[in-house]
């Protein structure tokens, strides 16, 4: 999986809950973990508003916000790496990442 360099800026009208949710049932990679896939692919595509929504419906769900990737790193070492983007740290760190 290749890694970006700091969170794109995106604009544009609110996501309603059915098209979150349609985050949590994004199939994996073969291999790779489930929880943390929906959790990376949800980071790259949502502004932080609809990531913080998704994170309640993951969490609901039973999920594990402290996934792991094949290099056993959470999302959040994983943005740790990357450039703005300490409000998805924050309201992830709120969620038990």
């Amino acid at each position: 999986m290749a890694e970006r360099k700091d969170k794109r800026k995106v604009i544009g009208e609110p996501m309603t809950d059915e098209q979150i949710k349609l985050f949590l049932d994004l199939p994996p990679e073969e291999g790779e973990n489930a929880d943390f896939h929906v959790l990376v692919r949800a980071y790259r595509a949502l502004r932080v508003e609809d990531f913080e929504r998704f994170l309640a419906f993951f969490i609901e769900q039973g999920r594990d916000p402290r996934a792991q990737d094949d290099k056993g790193r959470t999302l959040i070492e994983v943005m740790r790496g990357h450039g703005k983007n300490d409000d998805y740290i924050a309201v992830l760190e709120r969620a038990g990442g």
